[in-house]
């Protein structure tokens, strides 16, 4: 957990635990930190950063840097998505993505053997250049 909470750190928590868990974990968010838009029901996955508080361009920078993934009250999810293993659900938690567009992703996995870049989700239907602009940071092959 990272950003504007008591504890920043690496949280130890059981498998199935939720965003409010790692934030209490941390001690929760420091005095005027904006956590509205920050999913707190979302399960977490192992390795995950949750940055707290940030802007989105800052916490984007962080990924970009090697943080191993951000996630804030603007972003998807917290850890790049792997395009090759992600479930339906797992795809749902990424901005502009339902399940109809998850399950489209999912069916071009399957036609061509997996993604080999990102930058063959150009080629899923429902996927334009703006909605792949933004998915492209929160993804992997």
């Amino acid at each position: 957990m990272s950003g504007k909470v008591r504890r920043p750190g690496i949280q130890h928590l059981p498998s199935g635990s939720r965003v409010a868990d790692a934030l209490r974990a941390a001690g929760g968010a420091r005095e005027g930190a904006d956590v509205t838009g920050l999913n707190q029901a979302r399960v977490l996955t192992d390795g995950e950063q949750v940055l707290v508080g940030l802007p989105a361009a800052q916490s984007a920078a962080a990924g970009a840097e090697g943080s191993g993934g951000s996630g804030t009250a603007q972003a998807g999810p917290a850890a790049p998505v792997s395009l090759s293993t992600a479930t339906v659900e797992q795809l749902d938690t990424l901005p502009g993505v339902g399940p109809v567009l998850a399950r489209h992703i999912i069916d071009y996995r399957t036609e061509h053997g997996g993604y080999r870049s990102v930058d063959e989700l150009r080629e899923v239907d429902g996927i334009g250049d703006r909605r792949f602009a933004d998915l492209r940071p929160l993804v992997r092959p």
